[in-house]
């Protein structure tokens, strides 16, 4: 299957074939737009050479923060969020070995103990970590038991609330629209 987050094949490609991009994705989807959020692995591959948690997380720093600002820029807080990332990887690499994948692979977790896992990771709260396990569920063929359960809301079947649900133009509206009402209900009360 190939996800379709971006306007861009070859990030989508990107995002794809490689976990550790789609975690990146994931992390910098804040404050910019989501399509935006999961380009920034294709832009930091072009300039760092790789999407690897090792060849990321032993980048210097200036140089990575450097490869963060480039136009155009990879997010629109270059600086923190390439520190982000940098520390997102270091800690791959001491506690998955740089296996991003292995998150939600190693020992056939089910869904409340990924959704743990990805909650210990630097730039996962629990809202973060509830949608991406549901876009591994969704798109990525995660199967664990109660994925569903431990990603909700986002992991419910039909609805457009999130990453998780972007297949298409079409649906990226429809999720823009949900998160558009959600804003002018919160306002309201």
């Amino acid at each position: 299957m190939t996800l379709h987050l971006t306007d861009d094949a070859e990030a989508d490609a990107l995002l794809t074939e490689n976990p550790l991009a789609l975690l990146i994705g994931m992390l910098l989807d804040q404050q910019i737009a989501m399509e935006v959020a999961f380009t920034g692995p294709l832009k930091i591959a072009q300039r760092v050479g790789a999407v690897d948690a090792r060849t990321i997380a032993e980048t210097d720093a200036d140089d990575f923060a450097a490869a963060f600002k480039q136009t155009p820029a990879v997010h629109r807080f270059p600086g923190s969020m390439a520190e982000r990332v940098q520390t997102l990887c270091r800690a791959l690499l001491d506690d998955w070995g740089g296996d991003a994948a292995a998150i939600w692979t190693e020992g056939s977790p089910d869904g409340p103990t990924v959704l743990k896992r990805l909650k210990k990771l630097p730039g996962f709260g629990e809202q973060k970590a509830k949608i991406f396990l549901a876009l591994l569920g969704k798109q990525c063929g995660f199967t664990g038991e109660g994925w569903r359960e431990a990603s909700a809301p986002y992991g419910e079947e039909g609805s457009f609330r999130s990453v998780a649900d972007i297949t298409s133009p079409e649906s990226l509206l429809k999720v823009r629209e949900t998160k558009r009402a959600a804003k002018a209900a919160a306002k309201k009360s």
